[in-house]
């Protein structure tokens, strides 16, 4: 199938047409248009998540998961111009993680099409710190050390489907089990920590990568210096993840990661089952009672300082970068999209160039807001207005 896609480009601004064959990027060229350029909507590579938790009432961690979860997420998501993005199971028993991975993967192979933007599945936990505020809302009971057998009944489970891991490496033996992870191509990222500076530089030597939703799943207060924050900003090894909805970060901490992090600065949603929903308290799966504030904070209903997670998903969060003047709208874009393709190995890191995936997204934005108007999965057209008001 030929088609032509005709659009803002996202970084020039210039009018382009990008010319698609078989789900491909043949060529992107620039035209001129009538009438003025202002008329065109942006055109940009599509979204990549690496963490979602859920979104619009569906939870992946609650169980039992089905497949037709997965798969209508993966629809919702592809409406937000997330053409690809990694499913979050967090912290729970060791029957649970492979029954909810067993069910991933199951989706993968009932509907490969509909489930073809899932490109890893993100496994946040349990091997994160214990103590309270790094820990979040990860449950205490099932959170413990490092298990390279666990982490291989569940790989066996997700049918090789796990990409990414979050572990803290305070716990002794995770420098050799942080190797192993490198050696077997999964991605770690350290989060949920409460390491000393020695066990972070330690983490990075031993090949973890990234670092999860820097700045949260923290004690609410530091030594002023050394920690681990410092640490996981001061090291050019790791991608820095964050997540921008005007609630876990203040604009000044967001603007240091992307000064240190520049290439390897990372937007990630956080989403949970919650997002897309009214406000009002609710109960997790995991998590146990929380509350969506009208202004989109979701946080522990009996600890407001704890955050549960985001309610925003990325092309807000985008939005959120450029209207606060922390990022250009390209910059932000490649946030969310080129930077964590990179850290994937994929090939959407190429962004809109002769040879990439023809997974786009043409929207507009304002200044404040940005209106998603469709998106292209391998060249395959979908309209973002189904879910518009969700």
């Amino acid at each position: 199938m030929n088609r032509r896609i005709t659009g803002r480009h996202y970084k020039t601004g210039l009018p382009v047409e990008v010319s698609v064959t078989e789900g491909r990027i043949t060529s992107v060229t620039e035209i001129a248009v009538e009438p003025s350029v202002a008329n065109l909507p942006w055109l940009a590579p599509g979204l990549v998540d690496l963490q979602v938790n859920g979104g619009w009432g569906l939870d992946l961690n609650t169980l039992p998961l089905r497949p037709d979860t997965v798969l209508e997420l993966s629809r919702r998501l592809l409406s937000k111009g997330v053409t690809g993005y990694c499913p979050t199971l967090i912290t729970n028993g060791t029957a649970q993680l492979a029954a909810a991975a067993s069910a991933i993967a199951e989706a993968v192979r009932q509907d490969p099409g509909t489930a073809r933007g899932i490109v890893g599945l993100h496994l946040e936990g349990p091997f994160l710190s214990p103590e309270d505020g790094p820990r979040g809302a990860h449950p205490l009971e099932h959170i413990g050390p490092p298990d390279w057998e666990a982490l291989c009944r569940w790989q066996e489970a997700a049918e090789g489907l796990i990409r990414i891991i979050t572990v803290s490496p305070e716990w002794p033996g995770a420098a050799a089990f942080i190797h192993r992870c490198r050696e077997s191509d999964i991605l770690v990222s350290i989060g949920h920590t409460a390491a000393t500076p020695e066990q972070i530089r330690e983490a990075v030597a031993a090949g973890a990568v990234m670092s999860t939703h820097l700045g949260n799943g923290t004690h609410l207060t530091l030594p002023r210096h050394p920690n681990y924050l410092w640490e996981q900003l001061a090291a050019d090894e790791l991608y820095g993840c964050m997540i921008a909805d005007g609630h876990h970060l203040p604009p000044a901490l967001l603007k240091v990661i992307l000064r240190m992090k520049r290439g390897r600065a990372i937007l990630v949603s956080d989403a949970v089952s919650l997002s897309g929903m009214p406000p009002g308290t609710y109960r997790l799966h995991i998590g146990g009672e929380v509350t969506l504030t009208a202004e989109g904070r979701l946080h522990l209903a009996e600890h407001p300082q704890l955050l549960a997670g985001s309610a925003m998903m990325l092309p807000d969060q985008v939005a959120y970068l450029a209207g606060a003047g922390l990022a250009s709208l390209a910059e932000a874009w490649d946030c969310a999209s080129a930077h964590p393709a990179a850290l994937l190995g994929l090939e959407q890191a190429a962004g809109l160039a002769a040879g990439a995936p023809a997974d786009l997204v043409s929207f507009r934005h304002d200044g404040v807001t940005l209106t998603l108007m469709e998106c292209w999965k391998n060249g395959r057209s979908r309209s973002c207005s189904k879910y518009s008001k969700d």
